[in-house]
């Protein structure tokens, strides 16, 4: 397949991981994207020009955009892709949804958690599949080396600061494990917006948490970070395919996630990690005690989180299925 990557220009636009993608070998264009008009335009003109026999349209609200210069500019087959469980859809936005869906071969969750939402919200459900998102294994390959006892007996929570995580149950939590006198160290690894992280990072001071907690920032190595740890958490309120988890499970860290859409079959209770109720600070501090003083069961639970992983959720295996999907478009 020749491929063209096209991605609509932004604020936070970054050249040098445009750049990077251009120094891969890869086709890579920028349309405007200070108006839906001008994205649609653009658009519209490099596929009457290339004539490409299929548009993959991305995520929220670009899949919108995307196909409507498809269908202007007669692109034979359009694809949708749903990147999220609870995209933020106005009444106009999910009534043209519906529309461009009539027109459109496949729509793909990335996860099932994401198809079934796509389904409840009226999508065609013979057009609806579900491709989950995949990760690079191969970065995991030692974590079958890393001796459990020579991991960091803490807590890792790798995730932007965004209105959609939830840090703040997972800071409670720790409060109340420290009633207990249970003081794990907690590191929150990631960016995300400024104001949630200062709120988050009042909230640890407010608490008296700060010996405990540490913001790492951007942490380029992730896998390895995560190969240090015990026991990951991720405290959220919804998701699509939860990747920094995925990543978790094959570093062959012992998990708890709340249990809400997106999780939901990336996790299986009590067998390959722990599920808590969303905003529930309480069930958090239990799940997170259990592994804490239980590291036979939390050793468990993290080896059957990266057999998993590495049987189900390879890049490999993603690419595949949506190169069998795009071949296979009538």
């Amino acid at each position: 397949m020749e491929v063209v990557l096209v991605l609509r220009r932004k604020k936070n636009t970054d050249k040098v991981r445009v750049q990077a993608l251009l120094d891969k070998g890869l086709d890579v264009r920028i349309v405007p994207g200070w108006s839906h008009l001008a994205t649609i335009l653009a658009l519209y003109r490099m596929a009457r020009q290339d004539r490409p026999d299929v548009l993959v349209a991305h995520g929220f609200s670009e899949h919108l955009w995307g196909r409507y210069a498809g269908l202007l500019a007669n692109v034979p087959r359009l694809v949708h892709v749903e990147h999220n469980s609870r995209e933020r859809y106005s009444t106009w936005q999910l009534w043209q949804a519906r529309w461009l869906a009539k027109h459109t071969a496949a729509i793909v969750g990335v996860s099932e958690g994401v198809r079934d939402a796509l389904i409840q919200r009226g999508f065609p459900s013979d057009r609806c599949i579900a491709i989950p998102n995949g990760i690079e294994l191969e970065r995991f390959q030692k974590a079958d080396q890393i001796a459990w006892s020579d991991r960091k007996a803490g807590i890792i929570m790798a995730s932007r600061f965004a209105r959609q995580k939830d840090q703040r149950t997972l800071v409670n939590a720790l409060q109340l494990l420290k009633r207990e006198d249970l003081q794990p160290p907690l590191a929150f690894a990631g960016l995300g917006k400024s104001r949630l992280i200062k709120k988050t990072q009042q909230q640890v001071q407010d608490a008296g948490l700060q010996s405990q907690v540490e913001f790492l920032g951007q942490v380029h190595e992730l896998h390895l970070t995560l190969m240090q740890h015990q026991i990951f958490v991720l405290s959220t309120h919804y998701e699509g395919m939860p990747l920094a988890l995925v990543e978790a499970m094959a570093a062959g860290c012992a998990c708890i996630a709340t249990d809400v859409v997106g999780v939901h079959g990336v996790i299986d209770n009590e067998i390959n990690g722990l599920l808590v109720p969303e905003n529930d600070a309480q069930a958090l501090a239990t799940a997170i005690s259990r592994l804490i003083q239980n590291p036979g069961l939390a050793k468990k639970l993290g080896t059957a989180a990266r057999h998993k992983a590495c049987e189900l959720y390879s890049l490999a295996g993603m690419h595949q299925r949506y190169e069998s999907l795009l071949l296979g478009l009538k």
